[in-house]
C-alpha cells in the first residue's frame, strides 16, 4: 500500500479513537455539572457546508463538547438568537510575524479570524521552534501556525551568492533546516518565486526540498514565478513539484495580473482542474480585492537588486546601467498595456511619509515638480535607494476574481501582516478581507451562499493545512467560534482610508475564551501554537 495511503488510514484510526475518548469524557461529566460556556439558540453553520441547524453550542476547557437542541447549563451563557454561530476563521496566507510586537492582532480578530498561518511567500522565521517558544512566553490573541520559508533558508545557506544553484553540501544544509522546521511543527514550506532569493531557484532545487517536506506529510505553498503573462508555465512548475515530490501543493493569492491576462479565468481554472484529475492535490487561496500589495521594488528588474541595497546603489550610479533599466521598465509597461505607473500607490515609505497614499505619478510630481514617465522611473529608483516602500497595485479584473472565489478549492486569505492602526496607507485587506467576502460578495452580490463562504474560511483551510481539531463546530474541536449578524457584517476599510475595522461580530471566541465582544477587542490572549499534525 502506498505510504501516503497508510498515513491517511492511521490518521483516520487516531481520530476515531480521539472522538470515542472525548465522547466518553463528555458522558462522564456529573449530571448537574455546568460547562464553561454555552451559546444558546444560534443558527449553527458547522463549517462543512452542510445546512445550518438551530442549536446550543457548549464549550468546556477550551473545547466544544456538545452541539445540541437540548439546553445545557453553563457558567456563562450567551444568547445567540438570530445570530450565526460558525467556526473561527482561518487565514492561511498572512505575513503576521510582527505579532511579536502586536500580540492582540486586532485587525484579524475583529474580522473573525482566530487562526493565522505565518511564513508565506518564502519568508519566515528561520528557527520555527525558537519563534514558537518566544511566542508562548509572550501570550497572544489568535492561534498561530507557520510554514518554513524557502527564501529564508536559501539566504541563510547561500548568503549573497544567489544567482547560482546550490552546491551539493548547500542543498544538504537547506534540507537540514527544513527538516528541523518540520520537526518543530512547521506545516510545510513556502516559496516566493518573484522575490529574491527565490527568483534564482531552479525547479530541481524546489523539488528536492519539497521531497523533504513530503517525508513529513507537509504541504508546498507557492507564490508562483508569474501571476501574469507566464502564469500557465508557473502552474506547470507547481504541478511538477507536486507530482515529483509527491506533496500536496497550494497556490497563494490566485489571480490574473495585468490587462493582457484579464478574462482568461476559464482557461486557468480549467488547467488547475485538469491537474487535479491527474492526481495532483492542489488548492488555492484568494483575497477579496482586485489590487495586490508588495514592495515597490518589484517594478525593478531582479538583476538590479541582486546583492542587496549597497550593490543596487552602485549599479544605478552607472549611466549605462540606469538607461538600460529605464528601457526595461518602459518595455514592461507597454507589454502590460499601461502608459505609466498610476496603478501603483505607495503604501508606506519611512524616509518620506508624505508619499504615503500617493500613486507614483503624484509622488513624482511632489518630488520633482513633474510627472513624466522618466520622472516616475527616477522616483521608483530613489525610493528603493532610500530604504524602499510597500505599495498597492491595481491590476486585476473583477470578473476573474468572482470566478476564482466560486471555485470549490479556493479558500480566502488576507495576505496581510498585523496592522499598526493608522500607520501608513496599506492595503485594506488587512482589516476587511473576511468581512468583505461575507458582506460584499455574499449579502450584497449574492455570489455564494453563506455556508459555502464559511466553509472556505474554516473547514477547507483546516483540512488542507492539517490544523487538527480546528475549522468545525463539532464536539472534540477547539472552541474557536464566531458569532455574527450576517445582515450587519461590514468591511469599512477602503484604499484611501484603510485603517477601519470590520463590524458585525457580536462575539469572537478563541479556545473557549471571549476575545471580541460587540466589535471590541477585550485584550484577552488565549491563542495557542498550532503545530503540524503528527
Amino acid at each position: 500500500m502506498p505510504r501516503g495511503m497508510l498515513r491517511r488510514l492511521e490518521k483516520v484510526k487516531r481520530m476515531r479513537v480521539f472522538r470515542a475518548a472525548l465522547f466518553f469524557c463528555v458522558l462522564s461529566l456529573p449530571l448537574d455539572a455546568a460547562v464553561d460556556l454555552v451559546l444558546r439558540n444560534g443558527l449553527v453553520y458547522d463549517g462543512t457546508g452542510r445546512p445550518p441547524v438551530q442549536a446550543h453550542v457548549s464549550v468546556h476547557q477550551g473545547e466544544i463538547v456538545a452541539v445540541d437542541r437540548n439546553p445545557v447549563r453553563g457558567r456563562q451563557t450567551l444568547d445567540a438568537t438570530g445570530l450565526v454561530v460558525a467556526p473561527g476563521f482561518i487565514d492561511v496566507h498572512t505575513h503576521a510575524e510582527n505579532i511579536v510586537y502586536h500580540a492582540k492582532a486586532e485587525n484579524f480578530l475583529r474580522m473573525g479570524v482566530t487562526t493565522l498561518v505565518l511564513g508565506n511567500c518564502g519568508s519566515s522565521k528561520l528557527d520555527i521552534g525558537q519563534f514558537f517558544e518566544r511566542m508562548s512566553q509572550i501570550g497572544f490573541s489568535p492561534n498561530i501556525a507557520s510554514l518554513i520559508g524557502h527564501g529564508t533558508v536559501r539566504n541563510q545557506v547561500m548568503g549573497g551568492s544567489l544567482r547560482r544553484p546550490p552546491a551539493a553540501d548547500e542543498l544538504k544544509q537547506m534540507r537540514q533546516h527544513i527538516t528541523k522546521a518540520m520537526n518543530d511543527g512547521a506545516l510545510g514550506m513556502s516559496t516566493g518565486l518573484i522575490y529574491l532569493p527565490g527568483t534564482f531557484a531552479k525547479t530541481d532545487e524546489l523539488i528536492a526540498l519539497a521531497q523533504t517536506v513530503s517525508a513529513y506529510d507537509g504541504i508546498y505553498v507557492s507564490h508562483m514565478r508569474s501571476e501574469g503573462t507566464n502564469i500557465f508555465k508557473a502552474v506547470d512548475e507547481v504541478c511538477r513539484i507536486g507530482r515529483e515530490a509527491q506533496v500536496p501543493v497550494h497556490i497563494s493569492h490566485l489571480k490574473l495580473a495585468g490587462r493582457p491576462m484579464w478574462g482568461r479565468h476559464h482557461e486557468l481554472l480549467g488547467k488547475l482542474d485538469a491537474a487535479r484529475k491527474e492526481g495532483i492535490r492542489l488548492t488555492h487561496d484568494q483575497y477579496a480585492y482586485t489590487a495586490s500589495s508588495t514592495s515597490l521594488k518589484q517594478l525593478l528588474p531582479d538583476e538590479l537588486m541582486a546583492g542587496g541595497r549597497a550593490a543596487y546603489a552602485q549599479r544605478i550610479k552607472d549611466r549605462e546601467q540606469y538607461a538600460k533599466t529605464a528601457t526595461w521598465m518602459k518595455t514592461r509597461l507597454k507589454a502590460r498595456q499601461r502608459d505609466d505607473y498610476s496603478y501603483a500607490v505607495i503604501a508606506w515609505h519611512k524616509k518620506t511619509p508624505r508619499y504615503n497614499g500617493l500613486n507614483v505619478p503624484q509622488a513624482a510630481q511632489l518630488r520633482y515638480g513633474a510627472a513624466t514617465l522618466d520622472h516616475q522611473i527616477a522616483l521608483i529608483m530613489e525610493v528603493e535607494l532610500n530604504g524602499g516602500a510597500s505599495a498597492v497595485f491595481h491590476g486585476m479584473s473583477e470578473a476573474d476574481a468572482r470566478a476564482f472565489l466560486k471555485h470549490p478549492k479556493t479558500m480566502f486569505a488576507s495576505d496581510s501582516s498585523v496592522r499598526a492602526f493608522n500607520q501608513g496607507v496599506p492595503h485594506p485587506r488587512g482589516y476587511g478581507n473576511a468581512g468583505r467576502f461575507l458582506g460584499h460578495y455574499v449579502r450584497e452580490q449574492k455570489q455564494l451562499p453563506l455556508g459555502e463562504v464559511i466553509r472556505k474560511l474554516t473547514d477547507l483551510p483546516a483540512r488542507t493545512f492539517q490544523l487538527k481539531g480546528r475549522g468545525r463546530i463539532q464536539p472534540g474541536f477547539a472552541g474557536d467560534i464566531v458569532v455574527f449578524d450576517p445582515a450587519k457584517i461590514t468591511d469599512h476599510a477602503t484604499f484611501k482610508n484603510p485603517h477601519a475595522y470590520t463590524t458585525g461580530f457580536q462575539w469572537v471566541i478563541v479556545n473557549g475564551q471571549i476575545v471580541v465582544e460587540g466589535d471590541r477587542h477585550n485584550g484577552a490572549g488565549p491563542g495557542q501554537i498550532i503545530r503540524r499534525a503528527q
